[in-house]
């Protein structure tokens, strides 16, 4: 049995290798072809992981995160804090670009075999843990926009696990990639939302210059400081995108496209964070227990100042930001699973060969649905709970990623610069920081 089992696999790889090759072939045909439109189309291309990472990055937990921060601290202090964050996205996720292109290898892979199992083991369940832990947050927002539209809950949650099977099982990697990011491109809806809140600009400009923390720095405050960076930056992040590269064939002859579309996919995803703390920051700040509201009650007052239109798009966003980034969180639960354990592991596999590869993620979804499902269940609390997880998550991943980066032996000329590593440093011991002062605010509270 046990042979007749890596005889299938081995012939999976060989099928993943044909397949991955008529892609990698097309690159290399609009490569070798001259003009600006072959250059356009050899863009369109290789566009893919990072654009995807960033964009599922806004996620329901996200755009929940960004809305409760608009009604709590309005237009000041976030909205230059998000450009920051945004640099520190790009930063992080650059690094798994060149990590994938030079090895060829998944995220998990790498931790499993540089470091051994027990690093392998660490990594494996912080991963799974935090992205099942996200996907409840996916299911929070899918739930709560369709039931705008009068759709029971139950129903909601089956449905958005169905688009997820759909996708997940039933395309190859280029397909399911052109498809996520055909719903992508919904996550840009909040923007014109933002729009139609007519803003003070004003205010918006001035924001830069007073970065002024509205009631002081309490453990309140922070605590939506850790949640604001933990939907920036997550572990799921550095498995997706890097699994996303090898899975897509890209080479180092593409870091530079690669580098291109996480910085496109950087800039979306700020622009749509920002117009999120706009759009709340102008329509709900300010008015009685703003900071109190969860996301049902924000609904109801961009609905009462926008119109119905205004609370359906918002409603419609907030189901497009869930499924997007269900789809790439149970992509990133089968890929790390499949690098770990060394199963097919590779969008590219037929449902019938690799089911191994393609329950993990399947099943995280499943279990999130589940909790959402629970009758008077804290979902707002939650939402919050889990960004800020995330961020207490991430400086352990970060470590795993600079050390493989800074090894020679693996990354050669491509290994981080020295500006590099110090910003990628500080992003460690930002974020190290932050959590350690929240810990204390928590312990503490009387210091703040």
């Amino acid at each position: 049995m046990s042979k007749h089992v890596a005889y299938t696999d081995f012939i999976d790889c060989e099928e993943d290798v044909k397949i991955r090759a008529k892609d990698q072939a097309r690159v290399v045909a609009l490569r070798e072809k001259k003009g600006w439109l072959f250059r356009l189309m050899l863009g369109l291309v290789l566009i893919g992981p990072g654009v995807l990472v960033m964009i599922a990055d806004n996620d329901a937990g996200g755009v929940i995160t960004y809305a409760q921060t608009g009604a709590a601290y309005g237009i000041g202090f976030f909205i230059p804090a998000l450009l920051l964050s945004g640099f520190i996205a790009y930063v992080v996720q650059e690094m798994t670009v060149r990590l994938g292109a030079v090895t060829h290898r998944g995220h998990a892979e790498m931790i499993w075999g540089r470091y051994g199992a027990f690093w392998g083991w660490f990594s494996l369940v912080d991963l799974v843990l935090a992205n099942i832990l996200t996907l409840i947050t996916e299911f929070i927002g899918v739930t709560l926009g369709l039931g705008v539209f009068g759709v029971p809950h139950a129903v909601s949650a089956a449905a958005a696990i169905a688009v997820d099977v759909v996708v997940l099982l039933v395309l190859r990697y280029y397909a399911w990639e052109r498809v996520s990011l055909w719903i992508a491109l919904g996550n840009l809806v909040f923007i014109p939302l933002a729009l139609m809140a007519h803003p003070h600009w004003s205010t918006v400009v001035a924001a830069f210059s007073s970065w002024r923390i509205q009631g002081g720095f309490t453990p309140a405050f922070l605590f939506i400081v850790l949640a604001n960076f933990g939907t920036t930056i997550a572990p799921w992040m550095l498995f997706f995108q890097q699994s996303a590269v090898v899975d897509k064939g890209l080479t180092v002859h593409d870091i530079h496209h690669g580098r291109v579309d996480t910085a496109i996919g950087t800039v979306a995803m700020v622009a749509v964070a920002v117009a999120l703390v706009i759009l709340t920051g102008s329509l709900v700040h300010g008015m009685p227990g703003a900071s109190n509201l969860d996301i049902q009650q924000i609904l109801r007052v961009l609905g009462q100042r926008l119109g119905p239109i205004g609370e359906d798009l918002f409603a419609l966003g907030l189901v497009e930001a869930g499924m997007i980034a269900a789809i790439a969180l149970t992509a990133s639960t089968s890929w790390a699973m499949g690098e770990a354990f060394q199963w097919p592991k590779s969008i590219n596999m037929p449902a019938r060969r690799a089911w191994r590869f393609y329950l993990p993620g399947l099943l995280s979804a499943v279990i999130a649905a589940a909790v959402v499902l629970i009758p008077h269940a804290p979902l707002g609390f939650l939402n919050l709970t889990v960004q800020v997880v995330a961020s207490i998550f991430m400086p352990a991943a970060m470590l795993f990623l600079l050390l493989l980066l800074n090894d020679a032996t693996i990354m050669g000329e491509h290994r981080n610069r020295k500006w590099q590593n110090i910003a990628a440093f500080s992003i460690v011991g930002l974020l190290v920081a932050l959590n350690g002062v929240y810990g204390l605010s928590v312990v503490m509270p009387h210091l703040f």
